[in-house]
Order: structure tokens, then sequence, then C-alpha cells
């Protein structure tokens, strides 16, 4: 399934992408989707639910982030090889982990405002992960037992916040809108393998990021069950999984994000994302 959310900011409906594309209301069996909607009980009573039989949604509305309830995104720095070495970092050997605020979470389509101060804001497409029920001290080999679905996730990163005003990288990877989120969630059993998903970024329509998940340095399963030896995962909890090379900060000469820039970017089966730079 392809859940989603849409409509105005705060007020959005739930809803899923059907077969062939189109938007149907699902507002007539849940009031959103949420930590119920997200468990493996609720995807099936949706999975049971005759898509035709939904109302088809008519326009263009807006796409919200596609479900509620996120306690908090772990982000995980320097998991794709070459984009490891585009930075100069050693390779890991144990996974790279950070937190991005919740309230940085935006929707996919939502504009992306520079914080005050900003000089280099950079772009990120990740593979995101939607946790579906509590994990704490699960094993890799029953990992993906845990996930609700899939996202395109945009891990939005301001470098100098990062990288020059000390301490954790947090500060700049929390900032208003810098965790783009959508357009759907896919769920679990409709991707086949999670790492051979092609992930791409394009700023202004020039090609910034173009890779796929088999250049993950720590896999899928393997993230989910480290995190959860450190922190209980609860439903609707993101984790965003690294990304891959191509990011401004890699370029040469680095280029940054600016007021008026357009960014698009997906990952392979779970939609693409658009986003147009403003000033904070």
């Amino acid at each position: 399934m392809k859940l989603v959310r849409y409509g105005a900011k705060g007020r959005e409906k739930p809803g899923l992408i059907d077969a062939q594309g189109k938007l149907r209301d699902l507002s007539g069996h849940c009031a959103t989707i949420g930590w119920d909607e997200l468990s493996p009980t609720g995807l099936k009573r949706l999975r049971a639910i005759d898509p035709g039989t939904l109302p088809l949604v008519k326009g263009k509305p807006r796409f919200g982030v596609p479900f509620t309830g996120i306690s908090k995104i772990i982000g995980v720095g320097l998991n794709y090889r070459l984009h490891a070495l585009e930075t100069g970092a050693a390779i890991p050997t144990e996974p790279v982990l950070f937190m991005k605020a919740t309230t940085a979470i935006n929707g996919p389509f939502d504009p992306i405002r520079l914080p005050r101060g900003s000089v280099n804001t950079d772009w990120e497409a990740e593979l995101g992960l939607v946790i579906g029920k509590q994990a704490r001290y699960v094993s890799a080999d029953k990992a993906l037992g845990y996930l609700a679905g899939y996202v395109t996730f945009h891990d939005v990163s301001e470098r100098d916040f990062q990288k020059n005003r000390g301490g954790s990288w947090d500060k700049g990877k929390g900032c208003d809108s810098f965790a783009p989120i959508g357009p759907w969630l896919v769920t679990r059993d409709e991707i086949r393998d999670p790492q051979q998903l092609r992930v791409w970024c394009e700023v202004n329509g020039a090609k910034r990021q173009d890779s796929n998940t088999a250049d993950m340095i720590f896999p899928v399963a393997q993230l989910i069950s480290y995190i959860s030896q450190f922190m209980t995962l609860n439903p609707g909890d993101v984790i965003c999984t690294g990304t891959p090379s191509g990011v401004g900060m890699g370029m040469q000469p680095p280029q940054y994000l600016k007021a008026g820039d357009v960014v698009r970017l997906g990952v392979e089966g779970l939609g693409e994302q658009c986003q147009k730079v403003v000033a904070g």
C-alpha cells in the first residue's frame, strides 16, 4: 500500500494511492495514519479494504507527511562508502548516529526555510524507515519485521552549524523545515529489497546525487538492530539511513542552497519530493 495524508497543513486527511496512481480518501475508515494504522494489525485492516470502494479525491491537494506520531528521528551519518570518501572521512566501523528535531518535520512539497545566519545549507536525499511496532534489543535477522514501511526522506543539513558550532551534529540537522518526509509511506511488503533502491537528487534541474542503497556501509536490518540496542524505537519513529555521494559539501568548490533554488529528489518506488528554498 501507498498511504498518504493530504490537505491543508494541520487539517490533513488519510488516503491511499491506488494501483492506477489515483488518490483515494480513507477518512471513512480512520481519522489519520498514526500508531494504530502503522501497527501490523492496523496495516492488515487497511489492506483488507478494496481501494475501488473508496472515494476518489478531486483536484491536486497538498500532500503532508504521510503519517503522524513521530516521537523521534534518528539519523545515520556517513553510511554510504562514496559519500564518506567525498567528505574525507574514514569509513565508520559502527553506525554514526545523530538526532533531528521533530520541529524540523516538513511536508514533501513544502518550502525549505533557510535558518537565520545560514551560509552552508546542503541537500541529502535518503531512504527513510518507519517503525511499525515497538523495537528494543532486536536481532538483525528479525529487524525488518518491526517496520511499517519506507519513505523518501530529505535530510537537509546546515554544514556550518553542523561542523563549526561545537558539540554534536544536531545543530545543523534540526532546523525548522529540515526533515521533509513523503509523499507516500510504502508498506514493507511492496519493497522487495531495500538494498537495491535508486536514490537521486537534482538542484535547479542539475543532477547532484544518483546512487543506490547497495552502497550502504550498514544495511537497513543492521541499522534497526543496532539502534534498538541504545534506545526503544516506537511506532512512527523514523530512521534516515544516510545519504549517497553528491552533496554540495563534497563539490569542488562546495555549493550550497540559496533562496530561489528548487530541489527535487526521490527514492525508487517511494515517490518524489520537490521543495523551493526560501529565506527563513
